[in-house]
């Protein structure tokens, strides 16, 4: 009896993995386009590393359901956030990074007033990333532009 729960457990888990691998998504307006692309903010202030996983994971899953062309991403790395995009820091996620700079519609911005305090320079941080003086005023920025502001975590 134990075993066919085992197997029946297993074969839903294969049903929804299948379901969910060829999932459509269903826009809520006009489907973004090159001319009408959804831009979606996510703010970074931790280094937690599991937190910063989910973040990497999510963006890459959002990038399965829509056009390169048709989303624009801005990553902005504030207060504690900006550990993860030193050179230094864990070089799994680093390279989960670095994966992600080769789209042309995702950037990457790094508060200076956090390195600063720190007494970092831009050295110390990955390439292809840019640089803002407020990381916080910049993601108010987008919000105030319509950018939408949706932390995965």
């Amino acid at each position: 009896m134990i075993q066919s729960g085992n197997i029946m457990k297993k074969l839903l888990l294969i049903l929804l993995i299948g379901t969910f691998a060829f999932a459509k998504v269903d826009y809520a307006q006009n489907m973004p386009s090159f001319d009408n692309p959804r831009n979606w903010l996510i703010r970074v202030n931790d280094s937690n590393t599991e937190k910063l996983n989910h973040i990497i994971n999510a963006v890459n899953n959002v990038l399965k359901g829509y056009p390169e062309e048709a989303l624009h991403i801005e990553i902005v790395f504030y207060a504690n956030g900006i550990r993860a995009a030193r050179k230094d820091y864990n070089k799994k996620i680093l390279r989960r990074i670095k994966s992600l700079m080769v789209y042309d519609t995702i950037r990457f911005v790094v508060c200076k007033n956090t390195m600063d305090t720190m007494g970092w320079k831009k050295n110390e941080f990955i390439g292809g990333v840019d640089y803002v003086q407020i990381g916080i005023a910049e993601a108010i920025e987008r919000i105030a532009d319509g950018w939408i502001d949706v932390s995965p975590y």
